[in-house]
């Protein structure tokens, strides 16, 4: 997501159409770069959602709601469903998922290019999580409705804590397991978009 933030900010200033800004967003990746092409005028609403996104979950990282995993697992699952919640209000539902699909299509060029998300390789299982979660959270608002922060807020935290949502197995040392309980490598990991991550419940982490 902070990739996303990026491009959001790049945009904002593209209305000066200064030179260096036109060079920095051609380095986009193509899927978000064709989103904000596509919602230039939903672009400065998204940017600041996906702030307040970010600071939200980076707060609650920070004490004994979740697990604290901003990785797979409940902090990362609770940052996307707040995303999405937050842009289905701001600038709709389709717009919003579709941004969502933008971000997790650019992840396999990440993962080509061996580009960490959140410090680690994104991978075929990490995106399926982060979809789940985005149409999960699309579902929790509605566009112009106002719904209180803190009453979503702990709507989600309540969700993951009954299991609604997904995240991804780990053992007690924060070691990526199969559905199986064996633990996967970082080696074996590094080179395999598609690889044996397990998604569980949202109320299964060990943290």
């Amino acid at each position: 997501m902070k990739r996303v933030l990026f491009f959001f900010a790049i945009c904002l200033s593209c209305q000066g159409v200064a030179q260096s800004n036109w060079q920095r967003f051609k380095q986009l990746l193509p899927a978000q770069k064709t989103w904000v092409i596509l919602h230039p005028f939903k672009a400065k609403k998204a940017y600041i959602v996906s702030l307040e996104a970010n600071k939200i979950s980076d707060s609650i990282a920070k004490t004994h709601l979740l697990d604290g995993d901003i990785s797979g697992g409940q902090v990362d699952a609770f940052r996307h469903a707040y995303w999405m919640a937050r842009l289905n209000q701001e600038i709709g539902k389709s717009a919003a998922k579709s941004l969502g699909k933008a971000h997790e299509k650019d992840n396999y060029r990440q993962f080509k290019k061996q580009l960490l998300e959140e410090g680690v390789l994104p991978d075929k299982i990490s995106s399926d999580m982060d979809l789940i979660n985005n149409n999960i959270g699309l579902n929790y608002t509605q566009k112009g409705k106002p719904y209180p922060k803190d009453g979503l807020i702990y709507r989600i935290v309540n969700e993951i804590l009954a299991g609604k949502l997904r995240i991804l197995k780990k053992d007690k040392e924060g070691n990526y397991v199969s559905c199986s309980g064996e633990i996967l490598t970082p080696e074996e990991l590094k080179n395999s978009w598609t690889n044996n991550k397990c998604l569980v419940p949202s109320n299964l982490s060990l943290k």
